[in-house]
Formats: C-alpha cells, sequence, structure tokens
C-alpha cells in the first residue's frame, strides 16, 4: 500500500493535508480504497457541514460494500470535489489525487492529533 510521508492520516483510513490559510484536504487512503474495491459513488458530505472528529460525514459506496467517511477533526466544510459525482472511480485510480472534500478545522493544531505516515502503515499492519 503506497502511504504518503508528507500526509497526515485518521484511524478511520482518511488522509488529510493542509493547504492554504488554515485550509485542509481530505481522501480515502490506499488501503481503504483497496478493501473497498471498484468505487461506484461517493455521498461527499455538504459545503457548511459542521465535522465532529470520527463522526460520520459522507459515504463511498464500491460494488462489494458501502463505507461511512469519518470526519478527522472537528471543522466545517468549505468544499467538495464536485468532479466525484461523475468519476467516483477516480479515488482508485489515486486516492491521493482524489481528494473528497476540504475543510476548515476548529484547532489549528490538527497535525498534533493525527496519526504520521510511519504511525497509520503501523496501525493497519496490525489489522
Amino acid at each position: 500500500m503506497h502511504t504518503p510521508e508528507s500526509l497526515f492520516y485518521s484511524h478511520e483510513h482518511l488522509w488529510t493535508k493542509p493547504l492554504a490559510n488554515g485550509i485542509w484536504e481530505a481522501g480515502i487512503t490506499d488501503y481503504a480504497q483497496d478493501l473497498l474495491g471498484d468505487i461506484v459513488f461517493v455521498d461527499t458530505p455538504a459545503i457548511g457541514q459542521q465535522l465532529h472528529a470520527g463522526a460520520s460525514c459522507g459515504l463511498v459506496e464500491s460494488v462489494k460494500t458501502g463505507s461511512d467517511l469519518y470526519a478527522p477533526a472537528n471543522g466545517v466544510v468549505v468544499e467538495i470535489n464536485q468532479s466525484l459525482s461523475n468519476t467516483p472511480e477516480s479515488i482508485n485510480d489515486d486516492p491521493y489525487k482524489a481528494w473528497i472534500f476540504r475543510y476548515k478545522p476548529e484547532d489549528e493544531q490538527l497535525e498534533f492529533q493525527l496519526l504520521s505516515a510511519e504511525a497509520y502503515k503501523k496501525s493497519i499492519s496490525d489489522l
């Protein structure tokens, strides 16, 4: 599984990274998309939706199953990836390019609450 060192991770298999102006981007990890198989639908959170760390905020469906998206942090959704409504399979092609939503976290020190790539790899190796 590919796990970029430059990203942060949640226990619920989302990657996230800081952009500009306090905005962060999030999507599902390579590990998660591999477990799901061919993705056919993404139900993104709504712009303006309040996120609560660890709470469901969307859904990814594949030909095998559906899986909730769990917010990586408290915050508010500021943008969604509209292209996923037409090409949800782009997550399978490159899960680290096919972001799902962008959000503004409540905590400016968010990176200290998330997993490093090394810690995430260890967590999935224990599964």
